[in-house]
């Protein structure tokens, strides 16, 4: 038991090592690209085709995508997830069949080459502690959907540590209204297993499922209307792929 604890720990650290070395030689080439391109699109592609599916192979786990025929991904949408671990993000990218951006906190702008990727990319990032602010990071968000991106955003606000869904907060959901976008639950399943919050970098191969729910429509509907219907929908496919 104790070599088997061991192990996994020099595991872990090496994967940890792998994981950053990684993320900063992808972003560094991207930001590259995007320098001579002066395009989003295939920095964001790279993510997708690159990055995230290198991680994902590194942490052994293994994708399973269900409902992409659901969506049509030539239209921008607003996608709302629920959260279980980092590698969320990873999962979402490699499954998105089009350039993807997500509504990030603001802690993460302060974190090395992520954040420098992530704005050069448009995302936005939310100052949950400001309220006008907040606000105004929102109006962006619905104008970068209005002009044809597809958003990803985490309502619940922070990860979920047992894997139950927690409440959705309704902000979110007005940046789809405001943009006249559809809303697409998604249910991710098994990440929270693959990389635990227990630990400084708990890493266990597994299985991580990614559900694409049927896009519900921001008609004659409030935002705290459209959040319940989204969770309902994100717990209910949660629930088949468990």
């Amino acid at each position: 038991m104790a070599f088997s604890r061991w192990g996994w720990a020099a595991f872990n650290a090496l994967q940890l090592v792998f994981t950053l070395l990684w993320t900063a030689g992808w972003i560094t080439l991207a930001l590259l690209v995007l320098l001579v391109t002066r395009r989003r699109r295939l920095p964001l592609r790279m993510a997708a085709r690159c990055w995230a599916p290198g991680l994902l192979r590194g942490s052994g786990a293994r994708l399973v995508v269900r409902g992409l025929e659901r969506v049509d991904w030539s239209r921008p949408h607003v996608l709302v997830a629920n959260h279980q671990s980092m590698i969320d993000i990873c999962a979402l990218f490699h499954a998105v069949p089009v350039p993807l951006q997500f509504l990030l906190k603001q802690e993460l702008s302060k974190v090395p080459f992520v954040g420098a990727y992530a704005r050069a990319m448009g995302m936005i990032f939310v100052e949950r502690g400001s309220a006008r602010e907040a606000t105004r990071r929102m109006q962006e968000a619905a104008a970068l959907v209005k002009a044809g991106a597809t958003l990803c955003v985490f309502p619940e606000g922070t990860r979920s540590r047992d894997g139950e869904v927690l409440p959705f907060k309704s902000g979110a959901f007005q940046v789809a209204l405001d943009a006249g976008a559809d809303v697409v639950p998604v249910a991710i399943e098994g990440s929270g297993k693959v990389l635990s919050l227990s630990g400084l970098f708990r890493v266990r191969p597994g299985t991580i499922t990614v559900s694409f729910g049927t896009p519900l429509r921001g008609v004659d509907i409030d935002r705290q209307t459209l959040a319940q219907q989204a969770r309902d929908s994100v717990i209910a496919m949660k629930r088949e792929a468990a």
